[in-house]
């Protein structure tokens, strides 16, 4: 016990932790888009998905517990995402000197160097995401139990449009980085594998970011109305 223990205190450690714990979100973000892509079937399809959401597991579960099991998952998750992230970062700036910068400028890519700035964006806009769309707290005409008029009176606005914009670009840098280099920190590797590494990381987070920036986009198109 204290071997594990200790082992997630090294970088190597936070690294596993990081990339266990990234792979719960990727499942997550890549699920939820492809629910939320039916929104394009109309209100009453959408919102009989956004309850079922809530009656999943009936009769084992009550009413929304197995959303609430979800959510704790992804909190508990999300922790250790964050705090291994932090604790990387530390040791970094600890251990960093000229010859390792100019190493890492060469070895990370753009969308790697963007993972520090972009996981904090990311933070920050999961709690707006939160308060406007799930909760209502800052949705100026939020209906509880109409996910679809909660979603399309929400992106009718330009600025909310903007700031989903911004975060899926976020995403989808986060989502590229994050994949390809799970591999490499869970020795999942081989000649096949590391051909395909970069484009699966490429193709997901293409796929997971242009999904969800269609919604905004189709709200101002008046496609979904």
């Amino acid at each position: 016990m204290g071997r594990g223990a200790a082992l997630f205190r090294t970088s190597i450690g936070l690294k596993i932790t990081m990339a266990v714990s990234g792979i719960v979100f990727v499942g997550f973000v890549i699920g939820h888009m492809f629910g939320n892509l039916k929104v394009y079937q109309g209100a009453e399809v959408f919102n009989h998905y956004a309850e079922g959401l809530r009656e999943f597991g009936d009769p084992f579960f009550q009413y929304g517990q197995t959303l609430w099991i979800a959510r704790a998952v992804l909190i508990v998750a999300l922790a250790a995402h964050v705090w291994s992230a932090l604790k990387l970062t530390r040791q970094s700036r600890a251990a960093r000197d000229e010859r390792y910068r100019k190493l890492e400028a060469l070895e990370f890519s753009r969308a790697s160097r963007s993972m520090r700035w972009g996981g904090v964006a990311l933070l920050a806009f999961v709690v707006y995401h939160l308060l406007h769309l799930t909760f209502g707290a800052v949705h100026p005409d939020f209906i509880a139990g109409d996910a679809y008029h909660n979603l399309v009176t929400g992106f009718q606005s330009v600025p909310v449009s903007a700031v989903y914009a911004v975060a899926m670009l976020a995403l989808g840098l986060h989502l590229y980085h994050g994949v390809w280099s799970a591999f490499q920190t869970l020795g999942i590797s081989g000649p096949r594998v590391n051909r395909m590494r970069r484009p699966l990381a490429l193709g997901i987070a293409l796929v997971v970011a242009g999904g969800n920036l269609s919604f905004p986009v189709a709200v101002l198109t008046g496609i979904v109305a």
